[in-house]
């Protein structure tokens, strides 16, 4: 096995992109993948977009509106993507990396909470409800500020997790997060005082803690990113 291959991530950043091409995108790269490609971790802020996972059901979507809904096929069921809200899909071949599902989503919530914790966040996950989560105000009231949900084929992993930073987060009101009824959504500008931190500085932090708990001694940012979305 080559050594740099294992110990390496390349880091595609996308920008700010529709969501079905990153979709589409991320199904052809995993398709199209065998034991010589290297693991990636995309960044990607999405235009609005409900998704809707396999899970899913049709009542939670309460009122879409004008927002469009795309059928996915994660685990999981509806959330909201949009601006100011970080999204990572690490596309990886966890069969090479001799480590499952459980400890993927678990490397997942544990980075969201290492980076909220650096601006003095205090975030947990849930083990009846998949994300990471704060304390609300009133004994035992949760709400949810990083969501995730995986899909894996052929021993790799797409999909990944999302993070609300700066954020408009009244579409989430025209859905149950996650099927949950009347989960509340926050963001690090709601928990933070004064301005919050750059969308890169806490992308960054997520990046650092998820390889130290996956394995990767380096990273390496892929050069002319957008080429991901135009291949056939």
């Amino acid at each position: 096995m080559n050594a740099a291959l294992e110990q390496t991530l390349h880091i595609r950043d996308l920008g700010c992109q529709p969501y079905e091409p990153v979709f589409e995108a991320m199904k052809r790269f995993t398709e199209g993948r065998d034991e010589s490609t290297p693991d990636e971790l995309w960044w990607v802020e999405h235009d609005p977009v409900f998704t809707q996972g396999q899970a899913g059901k049709e009542e939670h979507l309460l009122f879409p509106g004008d927002i469009p809904v795309v059928q996915v096929d994660r685990g999981g069921q509806v959330t909201y993507h949009g601006p100011g809200q970080i999204v990572g899909y690490p596309m990886l071949d966890i069969r090479r990396r001799h480590i499952g599902v459980r400890e993927l989503v678990t490397a997942m919530e544990n980075a969201m909470t290492d980076a909220l914790a650096s601006h003095g966040i205090t975030a947990y996950a849930r083990p009846d409800a998949p994300g990471v989560y704060v304390a609300g105000s009133g004994e035992g009231k949760h709400l949810k500020i990083g969501s995730l949900g995986v899909r894996i084929r052929r021993g790799c992993s797409y999909h990944g997790l999302s993070l609300n930073v700066d954020m408009d987060l009244s579409p989430f009101l025209r859905i149950n997060p996650c099927g949950y009824q009347g989960l509340e959504m926050t963001q690090v500008a709601q928990l933070v005082s004064g301005a919050p931190p750059a969308m890169t500085e806490v992308r960054n932090r997520i990046q650092a803690a998820l390889m130290a708990a996956l394995g990767y001694n380096s990273c390496q940012s892929v050069v002319d990113p957008g080429n991901i979305l135009q291949d056939t």
